[in-house]
């Protein structure tokens, strides 16, 4: 039993006692104070046509922002998330003029792949050459942005987007449900099973709190390194794909608008940026979040550079917050 649990139930919050994170009931507070906010703005703010086309817009960051979770769990960073998100999208197109008549099959798990290769060799750089994480994927994401600089000769590809990358990002098939939301859902109850249901999971949580302990208990601390790494990567190229599908092609650096909002919203749901707790509740809370502030941001023509400052200065704070904080298992 935890320092938390022995406390007396009259001396505990609410969030607590219905069995809520603190930092998760905080952000879902936080989304309803933008939703009155919003709303008094104009009343379009809450109709559902505009909240299902704002969680439309939140599955890709959402689908992106699971990746980068699995990593920070663990005590590190991803920093080539803008440029696999490019390399997603841009892969994804390629195939179809390269793959012939099973180009369109090929396309979005050729994306995919070039993801999870991407993911493949940050793992084996931070695993294995022990170099700092935040240092070797930042050097990976400008490798693959001259690969693709090079693949596309620095003009955009002419290449477009697959039938059904369209139908996946921008149709909605299930009750007036985005197909996109599904799919976003659909990932994210995969990552809860493998967090909490699996022996991986247990070890994600292990090697964040203290990977020297977890490696003396047994835990192949290398491995689930590697694969969390591949899990972003993947992840990340899958964004690119939805988003080349969203808009019907690729572009260079249309990922560079999802690093910063990325790790901020799984800061802000509560995750340790330092590794060890957190849970993908915080996640998708952070998610809407992020998602609805820049939908206020955009309303009242704040600039590009105000809303980084903004994402910057959330990240710093909550590293503060947490950072300073026991590194405990939720």
């Amino acid at each position: 039993m935890t320092a938390l649990d022995s406390r007396p139930q009259a001396g505990r919050s609410l969030a607590e006692r219905l069995g809520i994170d603190r930092s998760v009931a905080i952000a879902f507070g936080c989304i309803l104070v933008i939703l009155a906010g919003g709303a008094l703005y104009s009343r379009e703010f809450l109709s559902p046509d505009y909240l299902l086309q704002q969680l439309q817009i939140g599955a890709f960051l959402g689908v992106v922002a699971t990746g980068a979770m699995m990593v920070i769990l663990l005590g590190h960073i991803d920093l080539s998330i803008p440029w696999v998100v490019t390399l997603g999208a841009m892969m994804a197109t390629a195939m179809v003029g390269w793959g012939g008549a099973a180009g369109p099959v090929l396309a979005i798990p050729f994306g995919i792949l070039c993801g999870a290769a991407v993911g493949l060799l940050n793992g084996l750089g931070v695993a294995y050459l022990r170099l700092p994480s935040m240092i070797f994927t930042l050097g990976m994401n400008a490798v693959v942005q001259g690969l693709m600089i090079l693949h596309t000769g620095g003009s955009a590809p002419q290449d477009q987007a697959t039938p059904a990358m369209h139908f996946i990002a921008v149709q909605r098939t299930i009750l007036g449900i985005p197909n996109a939301l599904i799919v976003w859902a659909i990932v994210g109850a995969l990552v809860i099973f493998l967090l909490k249901r699996t022996a991986f999971g247990r070890n994600v949580y292990a090697m964040g709190n203290r990977e020297a302990a977890a490696y003396l208990s047994g835990v192949s601390t290398n491995r689930v390194l590697i694969i969390c790494f591949m899990i972003s990567g993947a992840l990340a190229a899958f964004a690119g794909v939805l988003l080349a599908g969203y808009s019907n092609k690729a572009y260079q650096n249309m990922g560079d608008a999802y690093l910063l909002p990325a790790i901020a919203a799984v800061v802000l749901g509560g995750t340790n940026i330092l590794g060890g707790r957190g849970n993908y509740l915080g996640t998708i809370a952070g998610v809407i979040l992020i998602t609805l502030l820049q939908s206020i941001l955009s309303v009242t023509q704040m600039p590009e550079a105000g809303r980084q400052i903004i994402y910057g200065v959330v990240i710093i704070a909550m590293l503060l917050i947490y950072g300073r904080g026991a590194r405990t298992r939720v």
